[in-house]
Order: C-alpha cells, then sequence, then structure tokens
C-alpha cells in the first residue's frame, strides 16, 4: 500500500512540476494534439522525485517539531502533576477540579456516540467490538476516577472523541458517494487509532495516596450521570461571560477542515478546563467576593480571553492560505506550523487555567454568604421615613407620578399590589403622598387609607378624612368591631391602601386577593411584605435617583428664597454632590437657607457637606456587596475609567461593554446591545448609577456613578486590578506584571502613562513593552482644540504598535480628541471591536482600517470624513457605522462588493445616482437604526432613486429607527417621496426632512412610534387629525416649514402618550385649539419664532406638571 501511494505522488507532483516549468511547450500541446516526448517524461519523473523529496523533508519536520510541542505539553503536566502532590488543601482543589473536568468530557464524548449509534448504526460495522470495549473501560475508569491521573484519562476520552469524529465523517462520505479509495484511507485511520486508544488504556497511571476517603462513587447509573450533565445551564452571569466567547471561537475552530488532533485536543481542554469553574463561578454569585477574588475573577477573564486571541489569530490565517489557491495541495502542509503553535498557546493557557484554579479565592464575607434573591431592589433593613418638604414638589417626580397613576387606574379588577422600591432617602414617601392626592386617584379610589405604622390609620371616604388610632380601640375593646367594618368597605369598594414603612395587619388583608372591585395597595417599604398564604399580583416600581435638572428644581423648591443669578454658577456643583438623591438635596437646601446668599458661604458649605454626606450612601454600597451579581460589578468598573463629574452617553458606555464582552446574548432574537441596555437600566432602578439627562422620548442619554459611590468603587476597581493596583497611574494593571490592561489619559501628569503619551518622546519603543503589551483598552479624554493632542496620540500608537504593543487591543476609543493622526500601522491591531472616532473632526482614515477584520463599531460621527473606501466592506463582522451627514459621507461601492450580514446600524450616509442601492445596499436586511441623506445634481430629484430607498426600508422587518432626508446641492429641502410605514411594527423613531409629495402618509405610520419629527414637510391640511390616534406617540416636533397651514386642533382622546410637543419656526399658524381634557399626558411643550400665533390654548396654561417655553417671550 505504501508503495503504491508513494508512485502515485510521484507521478502527480511530476506532472505539476512540469507543468510549471515547461508551460510554453504545453500551450503547443493544446493547440495541437496533446503529445509527450521521452523528454517530457524524463522531467516528469526528475521533477516527482524533487517535489517528493521536498513534501517528504515537510512532513518529518512537521512531525519532529509536534513531538517538540507535545513534550512541552507534557512537562507542563508532569510540572502541574508535582505542584499537586505538595499539600493536602491543594489536593482537594485539583481532585474537585477533576471530578468536575472529567466529567465534562466523558458527558460530550458518551453523548456523541450514543447519537450516532442512534443516527448511523451502519458505521459501527466492523467496529463494534473494539468501540465497546473502549466505553466499558472508560466508563469504569469514571467510576474510580480518583484512582487514576485525570490528566491522562481524559488524553483518553479525547483520543476516543477524535475517533468517534472520524466515524462522522465515514457517515458523511458514504453519503457523498465519496470512492472506496479515499473511505478506506479513513477506515484505516479509524482502526489505528482505535488500536492506540486500546494500548492507552491498560497504561493508565493509577494515583497512590490521593486520598478521597469522601468521593465514594454513586449507587446512579454511569449512563444517568453522564446524561444529566450534558445540556451546560448558560444564564446571564460572570460564567456566561467569562466562557461563551472562548466556546464559539472553539466551536469555529473544530468547523475548519484539516484540524489535527493534537490541535483539536488543546483547545477542547482549555475549554473543559474552564467549564469545570462553572460551578464555582456560579457558587461565587451567593457570596461576598474580598478584593484577592476580585483580583482572581480579573485574571480568569484576561486568561480567556487571551484564549479567543489566539483561536481568532489562526483562524484569520487558515483563511488567509485557503485563498491561495495555486499552492494546491502543498497549502495543506503550510497549516502544520500554525496548528503546532496554536496548540502550544492552548497548553500555556491552560496551565495558566490550572494555576488559578488551585490558588481559587476562598476569602469571602461570611455575614452575608446568601442573597435575597428575590429582592433585588432594596434592601432589607428598616429605615425611618424621610426628611420632606412641606409642599412636596411634584415638578421633580412627574414622570414617576405618570407611571404609577398609569399602573392604578388600569382596567384590570383583581388585587394588585405596586411597592415603590429604592434606597433610603430616594422619596418613596414623597412619591407616595403625591398619588394618594392626586385627583385623579381620588375620583377613581371612593375609600382609601394611609398608614405610616402598623396602629395609626389615615381613612378617606370620599373626601372625608378620619384619622383612626388602633391602640385606642383595642382599649376600649372595639378593635375587632372596627376591623370588620373596614375589612367590609375594602371588598365592597374600590380601595386603596398605602403603608408608608408600615405593616398591614394581617385580618385586613384576608379575603381581599379575591376582590374583583380593582383595588390597589402602594408600599414604601424597602421590601414588600406579605402573609405566606396570600398571593397577589406584584408590580414593583423602582424609584430612581434624580436627574440634573430634577435635582435642581427639588432644590430651588425646598431652599425657601430665590437664588441670586451670581450663585448659578454652583448649579452643577451642588447637583453632583448630591448625587441625585432627594433626601441630600433637602439637606442641603435647608442648610443653605440659613447662610448668607454669597458665593463664599455657599462654597465653604459645599465643601463641608461633599464630605459628610458619604454615610447616606452606605446602604447602597451594602446592596452592591450583597445582591449586585459579578458581572454587573464589572460593568460598574467601567464607570471609574471615565474623568470625575464626566457625564457619560448612555450609548457609548452600551458599546464598550458589548466590545468588552462584559454582557452575553440571554436568548435567541435579541442583540448584546439590547442586554447592555437593560444591565444599565437595572443599575439605574437600583439607585447604583445617576440618569443625569433624559431624551425627550423618555430613554437613557447620560448617567455617572453619584460622588460617593464613585470614590468607593474606584479604590475596589484598583484592589481588582480591574483600573489600577498603583498609585501612580489611573490604568489599569496586571496582576503580579505591572502590564495595563485598561490604559486612559486623564491628562494628569502624576499618571505614569502621561510621559509616554506626552512626553518629548525620549522613551524608546522597546521600554513601551512592558506596559502595554496586554492592553484591551485605550480612553483617551485629552479634549484640547489644538493640533497637539492629534499628534501626540498619533505618535505614541504608532511607536507602541512598532514594538508590538496593542496587539490584544479591543477597544481605540478617541472620541473628542481633535484630528488624532492614526498610523498606518493600526492594521496591526486585528483584535480591536471598537474604533472611536467622533467629533474628532478627522479627514481620512488609512487605508489599512481594512485588515481589521473583528471590527465591530466604527463611530465616525461629527468628522470631515467624505468619502470611505469600498474596502470598508472587508470588514465582515461590522454591526455599527456611523458618519456624519454634513460632510455627505460617500462609500465607494461596487456592484459586487460583499456586504457585512451582521451590520445592524447605517447612519449618515450620503446617496445619489451612482450609489448602488438595488442589488447593492438592499441586500442589508438585519439594519436596526437607518439614517439617510438622498440628493440629486439634477434639477428634480429621480424618483427612481427614491423608490429603490424605499423599497429597501420596507424590507428592514427589524427597523426600530428611521432618519431619512432629502436635499439639493444648497442642502435646502427637497422632494420626499414616501410609501406607507405601517407594515414596520418595530419602528419606534422616524425623522423626516424633504417636501413630502403624498401628504396621506401621516395616517399610514406604524403603532409603535414613540418618537416622530418633521422638517420642511410643506403640510398644508392639519397633520394633529391623523397623528393623534398613534397610542404610543410620546414626542412629537414639527420644525421649520414642516405646516403651513393657519389654525391646529387637538381633540379630546388623541395623543394619550405624548410628553413633549415643539412647534419652531411655524410662520403662519395663527390660532391653536385644545379641547378640555386633551393632551393629558403632556409634560414639555415647547415654542419657538412662530410669530404669527396670537395665543396659547387656555386648556394649558393652568397645568402644574406642564413646562411651557416660548421664544421670543413676547408671544
Amino acid at each position: 500500500m505504501t508503495g503504491i501511494k508513494t508512485w502515485f505522488y510521484l507521478l502527480i507532483t511530476g506532472f505539476l512540476f512540469h507543468r510549471h516549468f515547461f508551460r510554453a511547450e504545453e500551450e503547443e500541446h493544446r493547440q495541437g494534439q496533446l503529445y509527450l516526448s521521452g523528454m517530457d517524461w524524463l522531467a516528469i519523473f526528475v521533477g516527482g522525485i524533487v517535489a517528493y523529496r521536498f513534501i517528504k523533508m515537510l512532513r518529518e519536520y512537521s512531525t519532529r517539531k509536534r513531538e517538540e510541542a507535545w513534550r512541552m505539553s507534557a512537562g507542563y503536566r508532569n510540572k502541574e502533576a508535582q505542584e499537586m502532590r505538595l499539600g493536602n488543601s491543594v489536593l482537594k482543589s485539583i481532585n474537585r477540579d477533576a471530578k468536575d473536568s472529567v466529567k465534562i468530557v466523558l458527558s460530550r464524548v458518551i453523548e456523541k456516540l450514543y447519537v450516532l449509534r442512534i443516527q448511523e448504526p451502519a458505521v459501527f460495522v466492523g467496529l463494534e467490538e473494539d468501540i465497546q470495549w473502549i466505553q466499558r473501560q472508560l466508563m469504569a475508569a469514571w467510576v474510580k476516577y480518583y484512582s487514576y491521573s485525570p490528566e491522562e484519562l481524559m488524553d483518553v476520552a479525547y483520543d476516543f472523541e477524535d475517533m468517534i469524529d472520524d466515524l462522522i465523517l465515514r457517515s458523511t462520505a458514504k453519503q457523498r458517494r465519496v470512492g472506496n479509495w479515499e473511505r478506506c484511507v479513513l477506515l484505516i485511520r479509524i482502526q489505528k487509532k482505535l488500536k492506540l486508544i486500546k494500548s492507552k488504556i491498560p497504561a493508565l497511571p493509577r494515583l497512590s495516596g490521593f486520598g478521597l476517603e469522601s468521593a465514594s462513587p454513586s449507587n446512579d447509573r454511569i449512563e444517568e450521570k453522564v446524561w444529566s450533565d450534558i445540556c451546560l445551564l448558560h444564564s446571564q452571569s460572570v460564567a456566561n461571560a467569562v466562557f461563551s466567547s472562548v466556546e464559539k471561537k472553539v466551536s469555529a475552530l473544530l468547523a475548519l477542515e484539516k484540524i489535527q488532533p493534537y490541535t483539536k485536543k488543546a483547545a477542547m481542554r482549555v475549554l473543559d478546563k474552564l467549564r469545570s469553574l462553572n460551578g464555582f463561578l456560579k457558587g461565587l454569585e451567593s457570596v461576598e467576593l474580598d478584593d484577592s477574588g476580585m483580583v482572581w475573577m480579573e485574571e480568569l477573564s484576561h486568561v480567556a480571553l487571551s484564549a479567543v486571541i489566539s483561536i481568532d489569530d489562526y483562524i484569520n490565517r487558515a483563511q488567509q492560505l485557503k485563498k491561495r489557491g495555486w499552492m494546491g495541495f502543498l497549502s495543506a502542509f503550510g497549516k502544520l506550523k500554525p496548528q503546532e503553535k496554536l496548540a502550544a498557546e492552548m497548553d500555556k493557557i491552560y496551565a495558566k487555567i490550572q494555576t488559578l484554579s488551585i490558588h481559587r479565592p476562598t476569602a469571602v464575607n461570611h455575614q452575608c454568604q446568601s442573597r435575597n434573591q428575590k429582592s433585588t431592589l432594596g434592601s432589607s433593613a428598616r429605615f425611618p421615613p424621610q426628611l420632606t418638604t412641606q409642599e412636596d414638589d411634584m415638578a421633580s417626580y412627574g414622570d414617576d407620578v405618570q407611571a404609577m397613576i398609569s399602573r392604578l387606574l388600569t382596567e384590570d379588577e383583581s388585587f394588585r399590589v405596586i411597592p415603590i422600591m429604592g434606597m433610603e432617602g430616594i422619596g418613596k414617601t414623597t412619591l407616595a403622598k403625591l398619588i394618594f392626592n392626586h385627583k385623579a386617584v381620588i375620583d377613581h379610589f371612593p375609600f382609601a387609607v394611609w398608614t405610616s405604622d402598623s396602629y395609626r390609620l389615615l381613612l378617606r371616604d370620599k373626601e372625608n378624612i378620619v384619622e383612626s388610632d388602633l391602640n385606642q380601640l383595642l382599649a376600649v375593646g372595639s378593635y375587632e368591631e372596627e376591623m370588620q367594618r373596614l375589612k367590609a368597605s375594602f371588598i365592597k369598594n374600590r380601595s386603596l391602601i398605602v403603608l408608608d414603612h408600615s405593616y398591614f395587619p394581617y385580618e385586613m388583608l384576608q379575603g381581599l386577593q379575591d376582590t374583583l372591585t380593582g383595588s390597589r395597595m402602594i408600599s414604601t417599604n424597602c421590601k414588600t411584605w406579605l402573609p405566606p398564604n396570600v398571593n397577589m399580583k406584584n408590580d414593583p416600581h423602582p424609584l430612581r435617583l434624580r436627574t440634573d435638572e430634577e435635582s435642581w428644581t427639588l432644590f430651588t423648591h425646598a431652599l425657601k428664597l430665590n437664588v441670586p443669578p451670581e450663585l448659578l454658577q454652583l448649579k452643577d456643583q451642588i447637583a453632583r454632590i448630591c448625587g441625585g438623591l432627594p433626601l441630600l438635596i433637602v439637606k442641603l437646601a435647608e442648610a443653605l437657607s440659613h447662610k448668607n446668599a454669597t458665593i463664599e458661604e455657599w462654597s465653604d458649605i459645599l465643601q463641608h457637606f461633599d464630605h459628610d454626606q458619604h454615610q447616606l450612601w452606605s446602604n447602597t454600597l451594602y446592596k452592591i456587596h450583597k445582591d449586585l451579581p459579578l458581572y454587573m460589578r464589572r460593568c460598574l468598573f467601567y464607570f471609574t475609567l471615565f474623568p470625575h463629574d464626566f457625564d457619560i452617553p448612555a450609548r457609548r458606555l452600551i458599546a464598550l461593554w458589548v466590545a468588552e464582552d462584559l454582557v452575553q446574548l440571554e436568548g435567541n432574537g435579541e442583540t448584546s446591545e439590547n442586554v447592555a441596555e437593560r444591565c444599565l437600566n437595572l443599575l439605574i432602578a437600583q439607585g447604583m448609577v445617576q440618569l443625569t439627562k433624559k431624551k425627550l422620548n423618555g430613554n437613557v442619554k447620560m448617567v455617572r456613578l453619584p460622588d460617593a459611590l464613585r470614590q468607593f468603587w474606584l479604590s475596589k476597581a484598583q484592589q481588582a486590578t480591574f483600573h489600577g493596583v498603583h498609585t501612580n497611574t489611573r490604568s489599569e494593571l496586571s496582576l503580579g506584571t505591572n502590564k495595563i490592561r485598561r490604559l486612559v489619559d486623564h491628562l494628569d501628569k502624576e499618571d505614569i502613562c502621561f510621559d509616554h503619551i506626552h512626553g518629548d518622546y525620549g522613551t524608546t519603543s522597546t521600554s513601551l513593552t512592558p506596559y502595554y503589551e496586554y492592553v484591551l483598552s485605550f480612553l483617551s479624554f485629552d479634549t484640547r482644540k489644538e493640533s497637539k493632542p492629534g499628534e501626540e496620540v498619533g505618535k505614541f500608537l504608532h511607536r507602541g504598535i512598532s514594538s508590538g504593543c496593542f496587539l490584544m487591543m479591543l477597544v481605540l476609543d478617541l472620541e473628542n480628541v481633535f484630528r488624532p493622526k492614526l498610523p498606518e500601522a493600526i492594521g496591526k491591531l486585528t483584535q480591536l471591536r471598537y474604533l472611536g472616532l467622533r467629533s474628532t473632526f478627522l479627514e481620512t482614515v488609512p487605508s489599512s482600517i481594512s485588515k481589521l477584520h473583528n471590527l465591530q463599531i466604527l463611530d465616525m460621527k461629527h468628522t470631515s470624513i467624505n468619502t470611505l473606501p469600498n474596502s470598508i466592506w472587508k470588514l465582515q463582522q461590522l454591526r455599527h457605522l456611523y458618519l456624519t451627514e454634513t460632510s455627505r459621507s460617500k462609500l465607494m461601492l461596487k456592484h459586487d462588493a460583499t456586504f457585512p450580514t451582521t451590520l445592524q446600524t447605517l447612519c449618515g450616509l450620503f446617496l445619489d445616482e451612482e450609489t448602488p442601492v438595488k442589488d447593492g445596499l438592499d441586500k442589508l436586511l438585519s439594519i436596526r437604526k437607518l439614517g439617510l441623506t438622498l440628493s440629486s445634481k439634477q434639477r428634480v430629484m429621480p424618483l427612481q432613486l427614491q423608490a429603490v430607498v424605499l423599497d429597501w426600508v420596507l424590507k428592514l422587518n427589524q427597523l426600530r429607527s428611521l432618519r431619512l432626508k432629502s436635499i439639493d446641492e444648497n442642502n435646502q429641502p427637497w422632494e420626499l417621496e414616501l410609501m406607507p410605514l405601517v407594515s414596520l411594527v418595530n419602528l419606534s423613531y422616524i425623522y423626516l426632512l424633504g417636501r413630502i409629495r403624498n401628504p396621506s402618509i401621516m395616517s399610514q405610520f406604524p403603532y409603535s412610534l414613540v418618537d416622530l419629527t418633521l422638517s420642511g414637510s410643506g403640510l398644508v391640511e392639519d397633520p394633529m387629525k391623523s397623528l393623534d390616534k398613534l397610542p404610543n406617540l410620546r414626542s412629537l416636533k414639527f420644525l421649520a416649514k414642516s405646516y403651513l397651514g393657519k389654525k391646529m386642533f387637538c381633540s379630546l382622546g388623541g395623543f394619550p402618550q405624548l410628553r413633549v410637543l415643539k412647534l419652531w419656526k411655524l410662520e403662519l399658524l395663527e390660532e391653536w385649539y385644545v379641547e378640555r381634557g386633551a393632551l393629558q399626558a403632556l409634560r414639555d411643550c415647547e415654542i419657538r419664532f412662530c410669530t404669527s400665533l396670537k395665543m396659547l390654548p387656555k386648556e394649558l396654561l393652568h397645568r402644574t406638571l406642564l413646562k411651557i417655553e416660548v421664544l421670543p417671550s413676547r408671544v
């Protein structure tokens, strides 16, 4: 067999050799009759010998290197085995790992075998006896796993798994009707592997003195034990965040062709070792980690990331080699060396994981070993009601009042409990009072009761208020009679019960859960308490920290004096010090109200108040340790990378979390951005993150950590090596190596990185390596408006990349850095996922950007870049692309371009007749956010261009946001042809600029619409008659020349959710009528330069929750 195979290789390689060196003669043979002379045959023979010797030499070299790599890995295993025998405490940890690892590997192997046996029993013909023997031996070894070396046992299991994969190949080869020769070779390979496995099993080394007395085998059948562990649980936890990326990359690796068994085995060993820690990491979720535990967690995350990067590098190299078709079958041998390198890297990573597993954290705070899993929005500690002002400020809690009332007044007739959840001092009692005394609530609930302790009741029967003292009733013996009377009233009437830091008598709650009168109960306890046998619908309302604007409104209301104009400069400082906590805002207002209104007096009070207010945050800090999952604590770490007093855009924070895999998908049909947004909203709801600014539609715009929490969390991040372990840098350094992981530039001269970035460049390139070799993120906050910042950061990046630094970088965020000079070498940062260039006014980007094949987010909004090369579409992982509308950013597109199917955001793109939309951009069907500007050099906007664009838009079933502009060469609104958008059921945001040719489109928007902006639309008929039927519309803006009519009418019942209405530059509008009771949800009305408008609607003038702004003020 070997001789035949050799002569076959000689003939083929000789023929290829002859064809390569005698191509001219071959051309002549092609023109005439194919004829090979004796010299031709001699050349073929000689070429075959030369090629055969070359191939043989490559094989020998590869085999030798592979053996060296395995000797190195065996050395690692021997070293690990020696460490395993050092002490009893370490032995217990290792044995626990061994049990988990062996269980995971054998579970997978036996599962594969069972499935294959059921689906393709024919592949076992001739091999059944050997396979059954090996299976029995492995099961027996598993039962007595404590007697064998776990490493050697798993090594045999991996070999057996590799053989099963070959059986699967045998099955597919039969289905594809592959030739007998190839099937015969595959069968011989399977038989060789079976023989090798059978020889390894009897030689498995047994461990003496391992001493696991408690590890007696279970009475469960081995099949039950294995199958019960096949499905590994995946939930939103730190374990999922660490392991999911590794699982994806290993799966991608195994899907490649011609992966050698030793490479596959090395990658699977790493993955299985990580999986063996899954149970331990889930256990960490229920305890409080100390500082060393958080350090351990960060190190494990970094090691897992290094595995992802190594596998990804190999996959990319393999794909590049595959494109080199001219090498023919010789390209297969070129893959051997990269596979050896990958296997060696996987062995090193495995050794690191083993070391971390041995030294896993054990020191925890045993005072809170278990968390209350049912309560994530409050602590169990009781606190007295917070101080409030004499007059509750409705403006500061308007959104919460509206949300609570909408829940109270639903048509659901069953009894519901609505707890107001939040930290001490956040305003739970204040909100409850506002609701209890609200006119709509009084009208809806004829009977109501308020209690601030368990025995004093404030009863309201319609508009009559009576106070009842249950202690007095007990004294005179009429308690039972009063209880029965109240209970009858609750059951008979639609009632409202408010428990303000109080508990309700159990007798009163009996029977309420079965009533169908629409009664409600509000609780302001930190935790909702109900009797164990009372089952009621629970719909909590988390009360967040106040925004800066809400904080200032509450402060001025509680101050009891007018703020002099010269003290308005302290507005931002006051809002920052209080951190959005109402109790602090009221206390500060009371302290300042007794001082002279001068800069000096107030500044002195603010300085002392800033140091004395940390005690009030102790409850929130307690919750962080007690209730918050580990992955969310790591998300909180990221806040400390930003400068003090920095308002962080929510879209920027979410993108950074996703780029660093701090959150993971929880289910099908959602994106990582959705999960990250939910995580941020939960942190806001729990009072751990302050929402400082909201968008007009009510969504989160800016966030930050309150000062007290930031100082605490900054120290924790440094101790956990997320942000820094040394005082001379703000960046995070890896434990023990002092190598920075997350590099931040705050222009701090005390920072060790300052001289490297902004120094005199005397530092050599090689000296940067010890600091920046393992950098994952680089965020610069150098916002100086001159050319120097861009030059300095450009030179720093060039020197770093040239010396081999930043090659593991995932995030490069240069937002607001003026024109950074990106080096051409940026193309070497192949792991980069986020490139933030927003507001840099950059004019060009390096052509090498197309080599960033892992890039997911490219943000070039507010730059001067007007042309991007066609090679940008080589970024097949790209998910979000932001361009600049005003720069008329065009993409150089080819009709045969391969578009990234993962693209979800495409904003700021300029389209004209030269842009291939049909059979080009219309292939992008996963778009969720789309922003396009249409223009033309012709005098009339081509209808064909608009038609193909709208056809594409209507295919985007996942579209959430649409921004469509039609402009001429002078950037003035042009004709805009629209089609009905009602089929886009997920569309919530629409911005339209241009003269709408078919005004009937106003009645054909989807009901999911939340935010609508019209500009230059030229509407003549009143659009309110059509738009007021949109049930979810919250924000409506009419900009310049969007409406050319003279009258506008808002009818009763229309716009049920509208909160923001803006009328700008409607110069012909003269009269605006609002029916009584219309626009009940409106909170913000802004009218600018509507010069013909005679007066405001009377219906809106006296609403306490409505803010009306008119410019110019004479209107």
